[in-house]
């Protein structure tokens, strides 16, 4: 079994973030790793492995250079290779151009031979979680997303999806893209040996010319929404302190609490 799982490089949450000129988010400027999100991906696509002997896992992501240390994590965790799509007419590019580019990614890794690819439920930068639809969408392949449980016997995939109101069974055949929540497991961490053995598992690096893509399909200009403007974060006030010194302290936090509308 061939899967490819698609990851994304992000900004660090715990740094010091902040946008361009152009109000797209700084990618270049910033420390950067594999979003977390994307590591239950990259384990549920090496547990499937783990599980059909022969299988190989191709770990894909679309960003700047630094990008390169997410598949390097992937490759860590037990990916077999990595593919990194860099090219400077991508920076500014939204759900749309990007789910282009991945489609086309999986096209030339061979999507006749792919049986699964695996997404996270959300990127932690964007957080809109509709590219595993559209990747779905533009490959032409059915897709079973949000999954919690992730069970495969022969060509059939089944998930248990938690919605708000009820939990959901729905099963697949594939080839088919498949996206995981963070409920679907703890991601392990990269072994000594795995850092070692990735050091010499082999990386591709593709343009956009190599996968047929114009480069008026993507970037901001060929976005179909951007950010308008930004605003820093105001920085933290004090807050109210509440005494008990007369009895009266329990009237007072619940008419705080109540003047915020928080009870």
């Amino acid at each position: 079994m061939n899967i490819v799982v698609c990851v994304k490089y992000v900004p660090d949450a715990t740094a010091d973030r902040h946008f361009e000129d152009d109000n797209t988010v700084d990618r270049v400027g910033v420390d950067g790793l594999l979003s977390e999100l994307d590591e239950y991906a990259v384990e549920q696509a090496l547990q499937l492995k783990e599980k059909n002997e022969g299988s190989e896992v191709t770990v894909l992501t679309v960003g700047p250079e630094q990008a390169v240390d997410a598949i390097r994590k992937g490759l860590q965790m037990g990916d077999d290779q990595g593919v990194h799509v860099v090219d400077d007419a991508i920076a500014g590019s939204d759900s749309v151009a990007t789910s282009l580019v991945l489609a086309k990614a999986v096209e030339k890794i061979g999507s006749d031979n792919v049986d699964l690819v695996v997404c996270g439920m959300a990127s932690t930068d964007g957080s809109m979680s509709v590219v595993p639809a559209m990747l779905a969408e533009r490959l032409d392949l059915p897709q079973v997303t949000f999954g919690s449980v992730i069970e495969m016997q022969g060509k059939e995939v089944r998930i248990k999806r938690d919605g708000d109101t009820a939990t959901e069974i729905i099963g697949g055949t594939a080839p088919l893209v498949l996206s995981v929540t963070d409920q679907s497991g703890e991601a392990r961490y990269p072994s000594f040996k795995g850092i070692m053995a990735a050091k010499k598992k082999p990386v591709e690096t593709w343009s956009l010319s190599d996968l047929g893509v114009d480069a008026s399909q993507v970037g901001l200009s060929a976005a179909w929404s951007q950010v308008e403007d930004t605003a820093a974060r105001p920085p933290r006030t004090q807050g109210e302190i509440v005494t008990d010194e007369d009895g009266s302290g329990a009237t007072a936090l619940t008419e705080f609490l109540a003047s915020k509308k928080f009870i």
